[in-house]
């Protein structure tokens, strides 16, 4: 287990590394690049498993019995049917980890400090262009890390596009949770139990209103930041004038 979550880390931050490395030297897009990047690596990885690793009909490795990780089902009636896996500690010990980088390290510093001001920081004497490549570095790590949970805990086998559309969903809990390392996790269990919950009543409720109420989350919480609100009362105020 060990071994596979270096390698899922390893492996992500190889991959943010290149989005990392364009933005740095060229100052390129990063949500372009990444998006580009998407299909690069998985026609990469499908060529890998569909040569050396292909099991079945469906395009996914043989199961990965020495790694894998129980589910909470297993040691906890109350999680019966549940897909639910340890890999929930991983998870909980990485926000920790990452609050702990941002807000305790001067390396956590200097990518709050150009997140926040790019300009500023740099007058302050920090490498901007250092930290970009750091970041986006590091954001693949944890991106590797995620898939761990489907990986290691739900299908226990690497399947083509797993982890479909979890970039914008990342993009969504990341706004709900304000980018901040506590409140990440809650945002996470957050639209997990909304989409298990579609899951669960598909039958009665169409798909589609699980898709609308996450929406209607993520626009409640945007029109509560500062700036937006400044920017709907200056526009009231011009309309009643």
């Amino acid at each position: 287990m060990p071994v596979c979550l270096g390698a899922a880390a390893v492996g992500g931050g190889v991959v943010g590394a290149v989005p990392g490395a364009l933005k740095a030297k060229f100052g390129a897009s990063e949500v372009i690049v990444t998006i580009m990047l998407n299909f690069v690596v998985l026609a990469l990885l499908n060529w890998i498993v569909a040569s050396k690793m292909h099991v079945g009909e469906s395009l996914h490795t043989p199961p990965i019995n020495a790694g894998a990780v129980p589910r909470l089902s297993d040691v906890a009636a109350a999680f019966h049917g549940s897909a639910a896996n340890a890999t929930i500690i991983v998870a909980v010990v990485t926000a920790a980890a990452v609050g702990w980088f941002l807000f305790r390290t001067r390396a956590g510093y200097d990518l709050r400090a150009v997140g926040l001001q790019p300009d500023a920081a740099e007058y302050g004497g920090i490498s901007v262009a250092r930290v970009h490549f750091r970041a986006l570095a590091f954001a693949g790590a944890l991106a590797g890390l995620g898939g761990v949970n489907y990986v290691l805990g739900y299908k226990q086998y690497y399947e083509e596009g797993f982890a479909a559309g979890s970039g914008f969903l990342g993009i969504a809990v990341a706004l709900v949770g304000r980018n901040h390392p506590a409140g990440v996790p809650l945002a996470a269990l957050l639209f997990a139990t909304i989409s298990q919950g579609g899951l669960a009543v598909n039958a009665i409720v169409p798909k589609q209103m699980v898709e609308v109420l996450t929406a209607v989350v993520i626009i409640a919480v945007a029109v509560t930041v500062p700036e937006v609100q400044r920017l709907v009362g200056s526009a009231v105020r011009r309309v009643a004038a």
